[in-house]
């Protein structure tokens, strides 16, 4: 079988591979759909402290069910399946409080364990133990289906930051991640939701498929003074930082309501990752800022069901579906900003 594996920075490999076989405790899946995203395009050009080289890469992971092992129970060949990326271990202080996304013990597909650029690939048994393979719905594609696990990191984020029927939102990144920030707000009941992004192309892009109710373009207008002026000098009750800017995230705390909420969901470089923070705006307006750490099993169950339903609709952002030998013209497309969403069909 074919596979795309990464070396080292700059160097991913597309190779063929003897065809896994699953553990007592393991699924077997034909990959139907991949998506790739910008921890793909980091993992390709930096690498990543907790990827052990080689591995195949791609944990937005959906397919069908081959095999299962002698101990598996409750799956079987022909079932439709969406894999978690994020793997909790289930048993520290955190996940048995209920906090699967911090959990400190973590491990990921495409890192720990080889991924979805394959045709084949292994659903390890510590995926099982979690309960994070999951049945995608009836109606839903494979490759809306591998939207769910990136659907799922903006689900939890807005359940952090409380996103409620009325409130005013804005999303400053209009990438894929910030363009799903914009459909589960107004899945939430946001009364309006703003977009705000620094290059023109990519704001139009995003735009025309999402349909902000204002798209505002931060290279040609301030966007603290347009969010002000939307909504009559108040600001706005949530801002979701969703991309990699120190700038972004100390614009948020300009533009939000008094009372308002702040999601840092984009991380920011290791290497530049203080921000200047006044913190009398904090104090006096009793802001709260959220961070937001992907998500755990049961928001990708949430997240398909909220693809099923039609309430957070993802078959438009897939701007390309590329084959498996493609898979690094898509992580090109990702980096240059010339997609929404990059698919692989293996």
């Amino acid at each position: 079988m074919r596979v795309a594996r990464f070396h080292a920075p700059g160097d991913i490999r597309l190779e063929d591979a003897p065809e896994p076989s699953p553990g007592a405790g393991d699924v077997k899946i034909r990959v139907r759909a991949c998506s790739a995203c910008g921890t793909d395009v980091k993992i390709s050009k930096f690498g990543h402290q907790n990827i052990t080289p080689p591995r195949v890469m791609g944990h937005e992971i959906a397919g069908e069910v081959v095999e299962v092992g002698a101990d598996v129970t409750g799956w079987a060949a022909g079932d439709r399946v969406q894999v978690i990326a994020a793997i909790p271990c289930g048993k520290c202080a955190d996940c048995l409080a209920g906090h699967m996304t911090i959990c400190p013990n973590q491990v990921s597909m495409g890192y720990q364990f080889d991924g979805g650029f394959a045709e084949f690939m292994i659903v390890p048994k510590v995926v099982l133990d979690v309960d994070g393979l999951n049945r995608i719905p009836e109606g839903v594609s494979y490759a809306e289906a591998s939207v769910a696990e990136p659907l799922a990191c903006a689900i939890n984020a807005q359940e952090l930051v409380r996103v409620e029927p009325g409130n005013d939102v804005v999303v400053i990144g209009s990438g894929p991640i910030g363009c799903l920030h914009v459909q589960v707000a107004r899945s939430h009941g946001a009364g309006r939701v703003f977009l705000v992004e620094l290059s023109r192309e990519r704001l139009d892009m995003a735009a025309a498929i999402v349909k902000p109710d204002a798209a505002i373009c931060a290279a040609e207008e301030d966007p603290i003074e347009a969010v002000l002026k939307l909504t009559n000098g108040r600001g706005a009750d949530v801002i979701i930082t969703a991309a990699a800017s120190g700038k972004a995230q100390e614009q948020a705390l300009q533009m939000v309501a008094r009372e308002g909420r702040i999601s840092f969901f984009g991380g920011l470089p290791k290497d530049n990752s203080v921000i200047a923070l006044d913190s009398n705006l904090v104090h006096y307006r009793e802001l709260m800022i959220i961070g937001a750490n992907g998500s755990s099993p049961e928001h990708n169950k949430r997240a398909l069901a909220k693809i099923a339903d039609g309430s957070v609709p993802v078959k438009d952002l897939i701007t390309h579906l590329l084959p498996l030998d493609q898979v690094l013209e898509g992580i090109g497309i990702v980096s240059r900003g010339e997609a929404i969403k990059v698919t692989i069909e293996p």
